[in-house]
């Protein structure tokens, strides 16, 4: 669980460094981006392993009804992604789409892993994207939201975007031994 605990708090740190200490990233400029790329690398790869290896203390077990449930909050969580990134209509009703990802993929996950790393890894994510929209907030204020000019084919490019990466995802996570609709 160390492994994994380190993995959550290295990326929740690096991303949290902008916004905590931001004279000190100031400082680093350009030149710390790669020092933060590596360091969330690094956390990846702690979280991976970490989970992997984690010895497990499992409260109860999977639930049908959340599968569903699951499934639904990450495909809404790809789609705050995708609208985000061809700017369809959910860039102007959610302020912090990706951030609002996360957060959705975080409770979707903790409703299905009712265990002790998956508290550790989905839990800890979900704090992480909690404490950022705070302080991105505080620090910046609640700045308009974009004005999207509602167009049917970006609402479609969004769709087509998320049924991808929620195909393709679904069918690593089920090649690794995950599989989600089961």
């Amino acid at each position: 669980m160390m492994m994994l605990t380190s993995g959550v708090l290295l990326w929740s740190g690096a991303h949290l460094f902008k916004r905590i200490a931001p004279e000190a990233r100031d400082r680093l400029g350009n030149t710390g981006r790669p020092l933060i790329a590596l360091l969330l690398l690094g956390s990846i790869v702690l979280m991976t392993w970490g989970y992997q290896q984690a010895n497990a203390t499992v409260w109860w077990g999977r639930q049908s009804l959340w599968v569903g449930v699951n499934n639904l909050l990450v495909y809404l969580g790809f789609y705050c992604i995708a609208g985000s990134l061809v700017r369809a209509r959910v860039a102007g009703v959610i302020r912090h789409p990706q951030l609002t990802a996360i957060k959705l993929w975080a409770v979707a996950h903790l409703l299905v892993n009712v265990d002790s790393p998956s508290v550790v890894l989905f839990g800890g994510l979900l704090a992480w994207a909690v404490i950022e929209v705070i302080l991105i907030n505080k620090n910046d204020g609640k700045l308009p939201l974009p004005k999207p000019q509602p167009a049917l084919l970006r609402e479609m490019a969004a769709i087509a975007i998320t049924l991808t990466l929620y195909g393709v995802v679904a069918y690593v996570h089920g090649a690794l031994g995950y599989p989600v609709h089961g």
